[in-house]
């Protein structure tokens, strides 16, 4: 199976800040449909990937940008990449609309989310 990026995120303390932002720039459309709040965003074109912006508490991280690279098997991988000196921060588990995702730290403290959907299985 090949692993692509199939996703991005945006980490930040001012989401409607960012939502408006971002959607008066760039014309993007948002969303916070979803058992989670986050805010889905639709970029209006089937160029490129789809993206989001997660909001994050004071104290629960910093702001960053996130990839989201699809895998056929959440665990596995994210024993591989402790294997190969990355550091998994968000162990594997499975969301509430079924996706299963774990986020890690590759050797240069630059962290990326490994996802499985809940359609590939």
């Amino acid at each position: 199976m090949a692993n692509p990026v199939m996703q991005w995120q945006i980490l930040t303390k001012q989401v409607k800040k960012l939502e408006e932002f971002y959607s008066g720039l760039f014309g993007w459309k948002m969303s916070n449909d979803n058992a989670l709040g986050y805010r889905q965003v639709s970029t209006a074109t089937e160029e490129g990937i789809q993206g989001g912006l997660w909001p994050i508490a004071e104290g629960e991280g910093r702001s960053m940008v996130q990839l989201f690279i699809r895998v056929d098997d959440v665990k596995a991988y994210a024993k591989k990449a402790e294997e190969l000196g990355g550091q998994i921060v968000i162990p594997p588990q499975t969301l509430p609309d079924g996706d299963e995702m774990a986020v890690a730290v590759d050797p240069d403290g630059i962290p990326f989310a490994m996802f499985r959907g809940k359609q590939v299985r």
